[in-house]
């Protein structure tokens, strides 16, 4: 598994998302708000509005949330407006890192962001310098312990998955992102249940990280995902399981 999806992964099994379900609920509302502004407020002809939807419920969102979160988007209820803003730059040994963010002020968030890079052994840089590393992909993790791999895999095959790979603890999925909903079908008429899915970025390359610019660059991970404007960071460093599960053990201690 790349670096930053083992440590979503291990975020997500150590309950870091419910400890902090104040901020992901802010951080949902603003993803559905923008979604049915630019999409319109119907799920089923709005697929950024249906994953949105999907995630706020997946997390326990209250439907009168969801509800009040669209009808801002589509302009029924008076709200603020959000602007989309992608940011890039380099982490800790050169690591690529890729910022998704809703803000309504691009001027307070910019500086935000370049502080967290700068107090992490990293730096913001332009537009479009990193963006190239990475590739748009449907993105399913599932525990080994409790699923079939060989089912899995048979799954992915009839689904034409792009690639298939597995370490000791996860097995991951890899589909083009047209063909993440056939993919998912498939999971729920088995009756499946992934640890982790999404339509993401994956890197091309990685880059090793170990030491001190391993602990600096989770650092710069946790605290660009808690920056209030944040949707979602990718990026494309590794670092070895046994040592981010003692970083993470460390840090939620």
């Amino acid at each position: 598994m790349s670096g930053h999806s083992k440590w979503s992964t291990i975020k997500r099994k150590k309950g870091k998302m419910d400890a902090q379900r104040g901020k992901i609920f802010t951080k949902i509302i603003r993803l559905i708000t923008v979604a049915a502004r630019l999409g319109g407020g119907d799920p089923e002809s709005n697929l950024r509005l249906k994953a949105a939807i999907q995630l706020a419920k997946e997390n326990n969102m209250p439907s009168e949330n969801i509800d009040r979160a669209i009808k801002r988007g589509t302009g029924e209820l008076e709200g603020v407006s959000y602007e989309e803003v992608i940011y890039e730059g380099y982490g800790p040994g050169g690591v690529a890192v890729l910022i998704e963010a809703l803000t309504d002020n691009k001027n307070r968030t910019t500086p935000e962001i370049r502080k967290i890079f700068s107090k992490n052994g990293g730096n913001l840089g332009e537009n479009g310098c990193v963006s190239w590393m990475f590739e748009k992909r449907g993105y399913f993790v599932f525990d080994k312990e409790k699923v079939d791999e060989e089912k899995i895999i048979e799954l992915a095959l009839e689904a034409e998955a792009e690639d298939v790979r597995t370490d000791k603890q996860n097995i991951e999925v890899i589909t083009l992102a047209e063909r993440f909903e056939a993919f998912d079908h498939l999971l729920k008429k088995n009756k499946i249940e992934p640890l982790v899915k999404e339509i993401t970025m994956v890197p091309k390359t990685s880059i090793d990280l170990e030491g001190k610019k391993a602990i600096q660059m989770l650092s710069l991970m946790e605290q660009l995902e808690d920056q209030d404007d944040v949707q979602k960071v990718y990026a494309n460093f590794n670092i070895e399981d046994k040592v981010m599960e003692e970083i993470s053990s460390s840090r939620s201690e």
